[in-house]
């Protein structure tokens, strides 16, 4: 199992749309995808807005590249996304689940 984890900084008033977002449009999309086994969403306060991190967990890096093509280190972020973001990370971090 791989670990994806990527994150970013939304506006404060685009907090809840884009979790509303993920939970509406990007999970039912990524449930489609062989070898995706779930996410989660994790948030906090910080003072440029709300941090995120968004944690996919994978079968394999095979079922990664199904989703982010031939750069799998490269984050996914639509353009409707960008537009909440005040920051984001361009890349992701994989890891092995141990347990």
């Amino acid at each position: 199992m791989i670990s994806r984890q990527w994150c970013g900084i939304a506006r404060n008033a685009d907090a809840d749309r884009y979790v509303a977002h993920l939970r509406t449009e990007t999970f039912p999309a990524l449930s489609r995808i062989a070898g995706f086994v779930g996410a989660s969403i994790l948030r906090r306060s910080v003072p440029k807005g709300v941090e995120f991190r968004i944690v996919t967990t994978w079968t394999s890096k095979q079922a990664i590249a199904r989703f982010a093509g031939e750069k799998p280190d490269s984050a996914v972020v639509p353009e409707k996304v960008q537009s909440m973001m005040v920051t984001y990370h361009r890349t992701v971090e994989h890891y092995e689940v141990v347990e």
